[in-house]
C-alpha cells in the first residue's frame, strides 16, 4: 500500500462513488487515531493541547497542508483543543482525500 502522506488530493466535482467502510477501513490502518464515523460519512479525530496559543499554532499548521491540498475539513476550535472532521462534502461521504489529509495532519 502508498504511504498516503505521499500521496496528493485529487479534485472531486462528484460523479463518483465513496469509499466502502471495508475501503475506509483499508485506509485507516494508516491513521489509526481517526474514527469512522457510524454512517460512514466522515473521520474525527480530537487533538488536544496545554493552551490557546498551541491550539492555535496547530490549527494554522493544519490550514496550511489542506489549503495546500485543497480538500478542507470542518473544525471545532477550544481553548485546549481542536477536534477535526474531514468528508468529501461532493460525494456526501470518504475518499481517499479525507484520508490523505488525515495522514498529512497527524505527521504535525
Amino acid at each position: 500500500m502508498t504511504n498516503l502522506c505521499e500521496l496528493g488530493c485529487k479534485p472531486c466535482e462528484g460523479g463518483v462513488a465513496p469509499l466502502t467502510r471495508d475501503e475506509a477501513k483499508k485506509l485507516r490502518e494508516q491513521t489509526p487515531e481517526w474514527q469512522i464515523s457510524e454512517d460512514n460519512i466522515k473521520i474525527t479525530r480530537r487533538f488536544e493541547f496545554k493552551g490557546f496559543n498551541k491550539t492555535m499554532s496547530f490549527v494554522n499548521a493544519l490550514a496550511w497542508i489542506v489549503n495546500k491540498e485543497m480538500h478542507h475539513p470542518d473544525l471545532e476550535v477550544g481553548y485546549n483543543y481542536c477536534v477535526v472532521n474531514f468528508t468529501t462534502h461532493a460525494i456526501n461521504g470518504l475518499s481517499e482525500n479525507d484520508f490523505i489529509c488525515a495522514a498529512k495532519v497527524d505527521k504535525l
